[in-house]
Formats: C-alpha cells, structure tokens, sequence
C-alpha cells in the first residue's frame, strides 16, 4: 500500500501576500475529535465537470483588441492557458446584440426577410471572431461555446424594438429558428463550432437594453415546435438545447412547465441559471432531484453596479455561488464577461459591471481583480471530467467541495468567508491533516 503522502495547498488570502501562492505541503497528523472536520469519501462520486469559462461579448473584444500586442498575449494567457492561466474551455458567445455591446444589431435586420436573405455575421467578423479565435488558439484545445440570443431582430417582436423587452411574434417562430441554425452554420464555416444554445437570454426580464419576454408555455412551444425540429433538419441536432437561462428563482416552475411535455423534453439538454436575485441554492438541487436526466448549468453571473475595483468581497460571491452550484449538481460554471474596461464596460446602455480582469485602456496594462484568483481555484484545479466527491463539514463556517480525476488526483477547495482564521481537519478516505485557513481566504488541496 502507498503510504500517505504530504497535501498540497495553494492559497489566495486577502491579508497575507497571496494569490493562487503554492504553500509548504501538510504531511499527514494524527487525528482530534474536538477539531471542526471537513470529510471527504472520493469512493462516493456524483456529476462530471463539463468545465469553466467566460463571456466573449463584443465589448470584451474591443478592450482586448485595445490593448498592444504583449497585453494580448497577457490576457490570453491568464484565461486560456491550461499550464500557467485559467484553462478556460466552456464559454458563452451573444447571437446578436446584447448590453455588452457597442450598440444593437441583429444578423437578419431587413424587415419581413423570413427567407434571411440578410443574414450575415459581418459584424461578429470585426472584432469578436478574431477574439475567439485567439483564445482558442491560445488554449490548444477545444472550447465549448454556449451562444444566447437577448433578443430577435427588432422587426421580428411585438415592439419593434430590440431593447426594452417585447415578445417574439407568432409568425415569425420559424424563422427565428433558422436564424439559431445560420449562426451555428456561419460560425462553423469561420472554424469555430457552438457547443450549444440557450432559447433566450433572461426570458423574464424587461431590460433597457436588448431583452425579450417568454412564458414557460412559449418558450416550450418554441423549443418542441420549432428550434429543435429545425436544428435537427439541418443536421445540428448535436447542439445542445438548455432553457430558462435566468435566475435560481424561478427556475423549477420553468423546468415544471417545459419538462412535463415529452416532446419538448426530448429537445433539452438541460437548465441554464443566473445568480441575480435570491440566491435559493435549494432550487438548482431540486430541479436535480426532478429531473435527474437533466443537465445544470451555471450560465452567467457577475458584480453588478460598476467595475467594484479592489474588492475583495467580489471573489468571495463568486467561490460561494461555485461551491454551493456544484454541490448541486451543477456540471459547469460560465463567467459574464472575461474583461472590462475600468469604467466597468463599454455598454451601450450604461449598464456598468465587473469583470475578474480590468482593462486599463489608456495604460495598456491588465488589472486582475479578487474574482479572478477565487475562480482560479476551480478552474486551475477541476479540469474538465473530474467529478464531484462527497465532501461533509462539521464544526465551522467554512464552505468545501471536492473533486477527483481520471488519474487519482483530488481536488478540495475550501472556502473562509470569515474575520477569523479557522483551523480544521481535513480527512480524505481515511487520512487525516491538520489545515488552518487565514481570514477572508480561499486554499486548494491537492492529494
């Protein structure tokens, strides 16, 4: 038998000089029954990682095309590069305009074309394909790419407006279907294949900007008859379908409505979610337990209301809302968008936010934010195929999940959103070491 062998730990802490810093290996300790635990059994395994990522929207590509060559590169390498960045392979890309972008647009704006002869992607051409193509260079590996629409050409819905919500117009379903199976054909003719699509960004919100409003009826009687006829008559039917695309909310009375119809049911692959609003990690486990054949995934999430500079409580949201997905069965976790500028965009309606990297455009020089640290801890460590482990705490107010790899190697990361340092055991198939976390911290362990 091997012997037990000393723990790894890679540490970001907000008070010690330490951002994804590899510290002195733990060996194994003897154990102490009065010590706060966190227990993991890698014997007991649930989903697959599907992987991390971000957001490719057009407002991220003009801040990273702004930057000079070195700065590029900089950027690439700390999102895509799987030795020394992120290892980013699961991102999400807009169809058509959304608030992150320099101003509306639709691939089919000729009025009345439902044979979209007006289709083309020649502004995707200017700056957010070469972005893509960048990253995937850059990563060596494929990426699978979510792409969502936040709403149908403007003459397609009942406002004639393509901001301020509306809804998609009854004649013109089955166009706006072929209009997903363009894109996915377009894109792949540029050499980048869509992993999959969600029906409609936010399908309950009525935003300012680019935005569109189903019911759970309509939106499953878009997908049953027609997104997943017409994907599957163009010979698409591998791109995955997810709905709802919105927060944790609401979120089971929409798979209720869309799953209870066989027909529609057959078409997804599985729930998208966002974390605006409550935060009702309860809901992600119960559309689970529901829906078992059904996949999860964490589609976007971010700090809203400006750039957030220098807060440390920024990553903390990100690595609760992570940890707390996963441990429902989340398969995937999607960023919002991979860079900003300092004022927090650009964004055609002034819907400023953060990003985990900040662009100082006038500067040339990348400013990585708390975000980006916490999310490495997932990213650099739970690559694509690991699965979950049971992971169980007692004794603190720490936050844990774990993960195995094909290779043997486990991953725990462990999450301290307190003002005191906690110490702990840290027991995994039976060996047990004593592990102490900073204030306001975040480790890794690796076994």
């Amino acid at each position: 038998m091997t012997p037990p062998q000393p723990l790894r730990c890679v540490l970001t802490a907000r008070d010690e000089d330490a951002r994804l810093d590899e510290r002195p290996a733990l060996a194994p300790a003897g154990h102490d029954p009065g010590d706060a635990r966190i227990l993991v059994d890698t014997r007991r395994m649930y989903q697959s990682v599907l992987g991390f990522g971000g957001a490719f929207t057009e407002s991220a590509a003009h801040c990273w095309r702004a930057l000079g060559p070195d700065g590029r590169r900089e950027l690439l390498r700390a999102y895509f590069d799987p030795e020394h960045g992120h290892g980013y392979t699961l991102c999400r890309v807009h169809m058509g305009s959304c608030d992150f972008s320099l101003g509306n647009y639709a691939h089919a704006d000729r009025a009345g074309d439902t044979a979209l002869e007006s289709f083309s992607i020649d502004r995707d051409r200017e700056v957010l394909l070469p972005f893509i193509h960048a990253a995937r260079a850059f990563a060596g590996r494929d990426i699978r790419l979510l792409a969502s629409p936040w709403s149908p050409p403007a003459w397609m819905k009942t406002t004639g407006r393509m901001n301020g919500g509306g809804s998609l117009l009854p004649e013109y379903r089955a166009a706006w279907a072929r209009c997903y199976a363009r894109f996915i054909a377009a894109y792949a003719d540029e050499g980048i294949p869509i992993w999959g699509v969600s029906v409609q960004n936010e399908p309950l919100a009525t935003q300012p900007w680019d935005s569109c409003i189903y019911t759970a009826e309509e939106e499953r009687d878009f997908v049953r008859d027609h997104l997943g006829p017409t994907l599957v008559e163009a010979g698409l039917g591998h791109v995955k379908i997810l709905v709802w695309d919105h927060n944790r909310d609401l979120m089971v009375e929409r798979a209720r409505t869309i799953y209870s119809d066989p027909a529609a049911a057959a078409y997804v692959w599985g729930t998208g979610f966002h974390w605006y609003g409550e935060e009702r990690f309860d809901n992600v486990q119960a559309v689970h337990d529901e829906w078992p054949d059904k996949a999860l995934l964490f589609t976007e999430g971010c700090q809203e209301g400006g750039p957030h500079i220098g807060s440390w409580e920024l990553g903390e949201r990100y690595a609760h809302s992570m940890i707390n997905d996963l441990n429902r069965w989340t398969v995937g976790w999607i960023d919002w968008n991979l860079v900003l500028d300092l004022a927090g965009g650009p964004n055609h309606v002034g819907n400023f936010c953060s990003a985990p990297v900040l662009v100082d455009i006038a500067g040339g020089t990348l400013l990585r934010q708390s975000s980006y640290y916490y999310i490495g801890h997932f990213t650099r460590f739970v690559r694509p195929g690991a699965r979950r482990v049971a992971c169980t705490s007692s004794g603190s107010p720490l936050e844990a999940s774990a993960f195995t790899h094909v290779a043997g190697e486990t991953s725990i990361i462990v999450l301290n959103r307190t003002e005191l340092a906690q110490a702990f055991e840290l027991e995994i198939d039976g060996t047990v070491h004593t592990c102490a976390l900073p204030p306001r911290s975040i480790a890794t362990y690796l076994a």
